[in-house]
Formats: structure tokens, sequence, C-alpha cells
């Protein structure tokens, strides 16, 4: 916990500088210097809204200030029509919130993989976060080629033995198309006992989306809780992710207590933006 000690000591010395400097009214001079914009943005991950109605999110992400979402099936079902595809996207739209993505989506049939490209087309989207069987990237790579949808394989960690970390996904794809490649989920990543910074600064070139969350523990029995209470190298992997320039989502994947996420949703949206102020 000495990290997180030493992040909110740097954090609150910023706050007071900033409250000083509009009581005398000059800023300091470190405030002056222009704030670097990251490439990245924030958004949500569907899964995190499991329990909720489609209204319900889009009052969750409003209340956090977050507008990006990669929607789950759940709020948008595979075998949806055009019609009703568009009425929920529709919804999220008019909420403020924009659908980037559609995942993550299981594929373990060719049909299965020519639904998941029709539903991303359907949707408007130009990302699909998947879990396709090995057997089957062959056919996705004809599909991506067909469709120009891009797809991030999914790590999902020792709990599940398809693509268990970032290495055996790029080991899988690195020779096809560079449309293929990788949702690095950090929580998974570490208790696959592998490192996010370490996977984020080695297959940055095919990282098209990130979820991010916080473990605490290394090994499969790690649980999911608030950023910044578990083990995480955060200001770490934001380094990492500004070292590739990566240009795509860091999204947030609460599972802590899905029935009511918001103040976990709140702490860890609250934490990792903390991160990302001290440079």
């Amino acid at each position: 916990m000495k990290s997180r000690r030493q992040f909110f000591r740097l954090a609150g010395t910023g706050i007071l500088a900033a409250g000083v400097s509009s009581v005398y009214g000059s800023p300091s001079a470190s405030l002056l210097k222009e704030e670097a914009k990251d490439l990245f943005t924030l958004g949500m991950a569907g899964y995190t809204f499991r329990e909720f109605p489609v209204e319900k999110a889009i009052e969750m992400m409003n209340r956090i200030g977050i507008s990006n979402l990669s929607v789950k099936d759940f709020h948008m079902p595979y075998d949806s029509t055009q019609e009703q595809i568009t009425s929920v996207i529709s919804k999220f739209k008019a909420g403020g919130i924009n659908v980037y993505a559609v995942g993550v989506v299981y594929m373990k049939t060719e049909k299965e993989v020519d639904r998941a490209f029709e539903y991303a087309k359907m949707a408007g989207v130009k990302l699909i976060v998947g879990a396709p069987e090995y057997s089957l990237l062959p056919y996705v790579e004809k599909k991506i080629k067909t469709y120009d949808i891009r797809l991030a394989i999914h790590n999902h960690g020792p709990d599940n033995p398809l693509y268990p970390n970032s290495t055996d996904i790029w080991n899988n794809i690195w020779d096809k198309d560079k449309r293929l490649g990788i949702c690095i989920d950090i929580g998974h990543t570490t208790r696959d006992g592998k490192d996010p910074v370490f996977d984020i600064l080695r297959y940055g070139s095919r990282i098209f989306d990130v979820h991010i969350k916080d473990v605490d523990g290394s090994t499969k029995e790690g649980k999911t809780l608030e950023i910044g209470r578990g083990i995480i190298d955060i200001p770490g992997v934001i380094s990492a992710l500004r070292t590739i320039s990566f240009t795509g989502m860091c999204s947030l994947e609460f599972e802590k207590d899905m029935k009511d996420p918001l103040p976990g949703i709140c702490e860890s949206i609250g934490y990792f933006k903390g991160a990302m102020k001290c440079k």
C-alpha cells in the first residue's frame, strides 16, 4: 500500500498548489506548463453493467463523465435485427454515449464468426473485442479483409485456456492481417502471473483496446477490486501506453460488486485519472 499512499501524497500536493495559486491570484510555475494530452481515451467495458438496463448504464456513465462504451450482448443481443440494433445505438447516442466497439464476442464456429462481423457492421463500429477459437483464426482473417473491421482478441487469464495472456495471442496472430490484434486485460494478465507493463511495451503495435481494473493477487485466485487498491502498477501501465503512443480506449471493467458498482467505478476512474495527472 506504500505506492498508494505516495500517489495520494503527490496528488494532494498538486491540489494544494492549485488551491494556493487561486488564493493569491497567480498560478505556480509548474502549473503554467501546458499539460500534455494523452492519445488514449477512457471508456467503459459493457460487462460492468451486466445487471442494468441500457437507461441505467447511460445514467451511471453520465455521472462519472465517461462517454465511450464497448457494448455487450445483454444490451444488444446477437440475433437482433438492424432495426433493434439501431434502436439501442440511438438510445446510447441520445444519452451522450459513443458505442466504439462490441464484445467480448465468443466465436466457436464459422457461423458465429459471420454473425459477429455482421453484428458489428449493423452497429456501425469498426472494432470487435472477441475470442474466436484458435482454429477459426484463418477464417477470421478473411472476414477482417472483407469487412475492414478490426478484431482485438481478449485475454482471459488462468481461468480459460483460450488466450490466457498476450503472448499466447501474439504467437497466434503475429503473421496475420495487422487488423487482427489484442485487447489486453491488465487484471487477467496479472492473475496469469504476467506483467501488463511489459506486455504493453512488447506487443504495443497490435494492442487495439485495453481493459483496466485492479486485482489483489497474481494468481488464479486473485480478485478484482477498485483500481489503486490492488497490486497492479497503474502509473507504470499509463507510462507504457504513452511510450507506445496508444490511441485507443482504456475501458474500465469493474467486476467487484456488479449489483452496486457505481462507488467502485467512481473510485477506480478517479484513481486512474489522478495517476494520469502525476506525470
